[in-house]
């Protein structure tokens, strides 16, 4: 991580501000200011009793009215945040008024009147990681926290903000430098000279390197259900009772459902969340021919949506025997992505047989609304992680680089192995792969990165 922040001083010269609250109506409005002229700002701005903001220390807050060009903007309530103890480590003033959004602009308008700038989306956090608070990971767990729409999600942002997995790259890049370290070592050593025991003990680093790394690359599927959601498919023949079974599931009536089969035409998405995953719920048209354009259109969005699944419902009529058409989808399906529902078990009674042994079938009858727990079961099972606390996992943007570097690292040790000659490129392939992992955690990085990183905040965060 770049030290760049150096004891009172910040590498920021301007002042900036922004609304921290959501638009709309509430009880208050924060607009926050962060930079060297916070304070001053702040003292232009507002009547009070007693000493202005600026001669006031930091942890203290004050009451007043935020007055501009004579006039009464509105009465608040005034935070002071001394460098280095604020969330961006400048001077920080934080600025509670009444809340809705006429009142939060008149109160952010007078503070950019008085010589503030408008902070940029996630300027304050850009802040926080250039002035050396946070790292990268921890600036990415700020935005994660923000957009988390389940427990378990929040759980995990709040794990990474709090540095665990900072921590366990900080160590693997330990760790691989000393390898790295040792291997340059080695070419000091002229050819044939270079006693095993160095080679062996780089090789070693470099094969616990690769483990490390592949245990993250192991979080990646999880993270993308916490972060994205898991797009759970509901699928099957006309009139098998999908949308009956997205409604059941959602407990509101979102499909139209009608016993004529082929009512859906397009795919209907809702969220919901179960074991602590956010799912994208998908009810689709139903697999069948059809003269129909539109039909059509809507079966090839169902097919469409099936091969995008993380997850697929595949529903069958359990009063009826299982047809051509059925087995024909479900040779194209996975096992291990998909999940056998057999509907409408009320008008059976015998017992239902699972028509594929390869698959994980339930039984339900959605328009009875009876065994729906057992398929909320079989999704949470599937896609919940119930087994296991909520933890840090890995991006997309982390895996890309973790899987690139775990290339480098392999390739590097499998030229160790080979030949003394081939040290001098393995060494490359090491120096390379340490800048990958530094740009996860922001030891290297650059300002097109952190552009395309903050740009995913929201202003005034």
């Amino acid at each position: 991580m770049p030290t760049i922040f150096i004891g009172m001083s910040s590498i920021f010269h301007d002042t900036i501000a922004a609304v921290s609250t959501a638009p709309g109506s509430a009880g208050i409005a924060i607009v926050r200011l962060s930079g060297p002229q916070s304070l001053s700002i702040t003292d232009s701005l507002i009547e009070c009793c007693g000493d202005p903001p600026s001669l006031r220390p930091g942890g203290t807050f004050l009451h007043g009215r935020i007055v501009s060009d004579g006039a009464e903007v509105d009465e608040a309530i005034v935070l002071i945040f001394r460098a280095p103890h604020s969330y961006t480590r400048d001077d920080v003033v934080e600025i509670q008024g009444h809340g809705g959004r006429a009142a939060a602009e008149r109160l952010l308008q007078a503070v950019l009147d008085a010589g503030a700038r408008m902070a940029e989306p996630g300027e304050f956090t850009r802040r926080a990681f250039l002035n050396g608070r946070i790292d990268l990971l921890q600036a990415e767990a700020v935005a994660d926290l923000i957009r988390a729409r389940s427990d378990r999600a929040a759980a995990a942002a709040v794990e990474q903000l709090e540095g665990r997995l900072s921590a366990q790259l900080d160590a693997l890049y330990d760790h691989l430098m000393a390898a790295a370290a040792d291997l340059e070592a080695s070419l000091d050593f002229d050819e044939g000279e270079l006693p095993p025991s160095v080679l062996e003990n780089t090789v070693r680093r470099l094969r616990e390197s690769e483990q490390e790394i592949g245990a993250l690359l192991d979080t990646w599927e999880e993270g993308h259900l916490l972060r994205d959601g898991a797009r759970v498919v509901i699928a099957g023949q006309p009139n098998v009772g999908k949308s009956t079974l997205m409604n059941r599931l959602l407990g509101r009536e979102r499909s139209i459902v009608t016993h004529l089969p082929g009512t859906t035409r397009d795919t209907i998405e809702e969220t919901l969340v179960l074991g602590g995953i956010q799912m994208r719920l998908i009810d689709t048209a139903g697999l069948r021919d059809s003269s129909c354009l539109v039909e059509q259109q809507g079966v090839t969005r169902a097919t469409d949506s099936i091969e995008q699944a993380d997850l697929v419902l595949y529903l069958l009529d359990a009063s009826r025997s299982v047809t051509e058409a059925d087995r024909s989808q479900l040779e194209a399906l996975k096992p291990e992505g998909t999940v056998v529902v057999q509907n409408k078990c009320d008008l059976l009674s015998g017992k239902v047989e699972p028509p594929d042994n390869r698959f994980e079938t339930v039984t339900c009858s959605a328009a009875e609304d009876t065994g729906i727990d057992r398929v909320r079961d079989a999704l949470k099972a599937r896609l919940g992680q119930q087994d296991t606390p909520p933890h840090a996992v890995i991006s997309e943007r982390h895996r890309a680089l973790l899987a690139g570097a775990h290339k480098l690292i392999e390739d590097a040790r499998k030229l160790a192995q080979q030949d003394d000659a081939l040290l001098v490129p393995a060494a490359d392939m090491l120096r390379a792969a340490l800048d990958m992992l530094g740009t996860i955690t922001g030891r290297t990085y650059t300002t097109e990165l952190l552009d395309t990183i903050f740009s995913r905040f929201c202003i005034g965060k």
